[in-house]
């Protein structure tokens, strides 16, 4: 199949497809003699693959190394696990950034109960009068 039915097939863009494949989570297939590539099964299988480990939010580090592994059967499933708990793990991070976000935005929306002219507006007096604290550094394992 050519690279529009792959993404057809697969519900995703032709851009994404080129993409995986510059990244190096998705081989490059073989071109007929006027240069079209052609797509199989296993790419089929593999984009998607890529695509739920994408919806799962794992980087494209981590789906390398899924990959790496998903590529030798016989070795056992330790490293796969291993990948997951970190995953799992700034999850759990980025869950608690967010929590400790959500209570700030909900301390500034308590500072305005009722509609009022924008220059008594106690959010924007708020945010005005906040003490800017050192950034942190975003748990993250994304780039």
């Amino acid at each position: 199949m050519k690279i529009g039915e792959l993404a057809q097939v697969a519900q995703c863009t032709v851009e994404t497809v080129r993409y995986y494949e510059k990244e190096g989570l998705l081989s490059a297939p073989p071109r007929t003699s006027g240069n079209f590539r052609i797509y199989g099964a296993e790419h089929v299988e593999r984009l998607r693959f890529i695509r739920n480990c994408r919806a799962l939010d794992l980087s494209h580090d981590e789906i390398h190394a899924l990959l790496a592994l998903a590529d030798k059967p016989a070795e056992d499933c330790g490293a796969i696990n291993d990948v997951f708990d970190q995953h799992i793990a700034h999850v759990d991070e980025r869950i608690r950034e967010l929590a400790q976000l959500k209570l700030q935005l909900d301390a500034l929306r308590t500072k305005c109960q009722t509609a009022q002219a924008v220059d008594a507006c106690g959010i924007l007096h708020g945010l005005a009068a906040m003490e800017t604290e050192p950034r942190q550094e975003r748990h993250t394992h994304l780039g």
